[in-house]
């Protein structure tokens, strides 16, 4: 199916580290779209799942962005599909759609990873960032010409509603807005 289901999709949030976050550019708009992602996904049910690099290094999750009880796979690996954990917490058969940093090493090397055991993959492009412009479109080709879908905030907010009728559909463009 091309557009993404809200039913089989599970929101992935990689690295939004408190000492990884000031060097990114455009870290603050990067920032805000992840939040619009999570909350629509706890308002409607999407599950979510965060990794955090190295994180006795680059520190914890970004204050505000994961919720008490969300699952949090700790890693070494830049491809969080290596580390210990993180293939298990995924259901099975639902799709990816991935927000977070560095777009070029950790959020591409996952990316890559998740396709070669054969995920669909939407990358949300205004919610992934790196330290230099260049080396997130850079990624971002990769990640395209190896089959995930580019995508944006807004793009995956609407293909979860599905429809102007969802319960939800009013406080979701009101975030947006």
């Amino acid at each position: 199916m091309p557009t993404i289901d809200p039913k089989r999709s599970i929101l992935l949030v990689v690295d939004f580290q408190e000492r990884l976050m000031p060097a990114i550019a455009e870290g603050d708009a990067t920032i805000a779209n992840a939040r619009r992602l999570l909350d629509t996904a706890t308002m409607i049910g999407i599950p979510t799942l965060f990794t955090e690099q190295n994180p006795k290094g680059l520190g914890q999750t970004v204050r505000g962005l994961a919720k008490n009880g969300t699952p949090v796979i700790p890693k070494m690996t830049f491809d969080a599909v290596r580390a210990p954990g993180f293939l298990p917490a995924l259901a099975p058969g639902h799709a990816l759609v991935v927000a977070g940093c560095e777009a070029h090493v950790c959020v591409c090397q996952t990316v890559l990873g998740l396709i070669g055991t054969r995920r669909q993959v939407y990358v949300v492009r205004d919610a992934v960032g790196s330290r230099r412009a260049e080396s997130k479109e850079t990624a971002i080709l990769r990640m395209a010409r190896h089959g995930a879908e580019i995508v944006t905030t807004e793009m995956v907010l609407f293909e979860w509603l599905e429809t102007a009728e969802h319960p939800s559909f009013r406080k979701v463009v009101a975030s947006i807005k």
